[in-house]
């Protein structure tokens, strides 16, 4: 959704363009780095996506370890107080 807005927004800041000379190109060179921009943002959200995907997915496998880890101790646990008894 915003990135259709943001597209419509600039294409009607260029459309309307009707400014004397000067102006225009600093108003195209200000479009043109507010898309660069825009555009660098996206890929950095993505990028940072990506890395909370791997963490979600690193803390599952951790989580899974520990609960394995801790059934573990508790059937030796178990086996060692039958040995002992």
């Amino acid at each position: 959704m915003f990135e259709s807005n943001f597209e419509k927004k600039f294409q009607e800041m260029i459309n309307s363009a009707d400014l004397p000379q000067p102006q225009r190109e600093k108003l195209f060179l200000l479009a043109r780095r507010s898309k660069e921009n825009h555009r660098k943002l996206q890929e950095k959200f993505q990028s940072l996506q990506q890395s909370i995907d791997y963490l979600r997915l690193g803390v599952k496998y951790l989580i899974f370890d520990l609960e394995a880890t801790r059934r573990e101790n508790q059937q030796l646990r178990e086996k060692l107080s039958k040995d002992m008894d």
